[in-house]
Parts: C-alpha cells; structure tokens; sequence
C-alpha cells in the first residue's frame, strides 16, 4: 500500500458541462482546491460533507463504506465531479463522509497514475508525462 498527499481542483460536472452548452455562467462553476490523500488501499474517493456542499454536489444514492476497522456504515453517494491532478482529469462519483478528501485507486486508474512509495510522489505509470496512455 501506498500513502502520499497532492493537490487536486474538485469541480462541478454538471455546472462545467452546462457552461460550455451556454446554459450556465462560466464563472459560477463550483470548484474546490486542497491537498488530498492518495491511498492505494482505498477503491473509491471520498469528500467531506462541507467539501460536498461547497461544490452545490447533489446526494444521489446511499451506499454502505467498510472502514479500516471493518466497521460499515451508509454514507451519501455523490454526483459525478471532476478531478484533475497533475495536469490530468477525470470524472469520478465520491463517498460524502469524513473530514479529508481521499482520493483511491479507481482514480489514479484513469489518470494512469502511479504512487512512487519510495519517493513519495505520484508518477504516469505508462503514459507520458502531461498526458495517459491506455491499452485498449
């Protein structure tokens, strides 16, 4: 497993994809700047309810979260936002609870991202640096 913390922009989908169809002001698009957890133990992301709220994030389904613990809990699903780290974005649903943004590896899948636990970094796993590859 592998822990290291970055910078990630959180933003609305829904509102970015409605000002670029012109049914929505550009500038009023919700977005969240902070440092994240990158954990290669956890599957999914995960946001806090304040982060949630400030995005104007919609809760649209329950479901249930195993802790570290093993204990397990409900928790809101999110809409879809979007991620972007290190110059690379992706949409992803995130489990609303806690009090720090975790970002898991379903993520760093799509953004072809790998943890370096040695350096204690993030690096393209094949892509190249500014942009993923993927094998289809």
């Amino acid at each position: 497993m592998g822990q290291v913390h970055v910078r990630v922009l959180l933003t609305n989908y829904r509102e970015a994809v409605l000002a670029r169809l012109g049914q929505f002001d550009a500038s009023q698009v919700h977005r969240y700047e902070a440092e994240a957890l990158i954990d290669t133990g956890a599957m999914h992301c995960v946001i806090p309810p304040a982060v949630a709220d400030h995005l104007g994030l919609l809760r649209l389904r329950r479901t249930a979260a195993r802790y570290v613990n093993d204990q397990v809990e409900e928790v809101d699903m999110s809409e879809v936002m979007t991620i972007e780290m290190m110059g690379r974005q992706t949409s992803e649903e995130a489990m609303i609870v806690g009090t720090h943004i975790l970002i898991g590896v379903a993520v760093l899948e799509k953004l072809d991202l790998i943890v370096d636990c040695h350096r204690q970094r993030l690096i393209p796993n094949e892509g190249t640096q500014d942009q993923p590859v993927f094998r289809v």
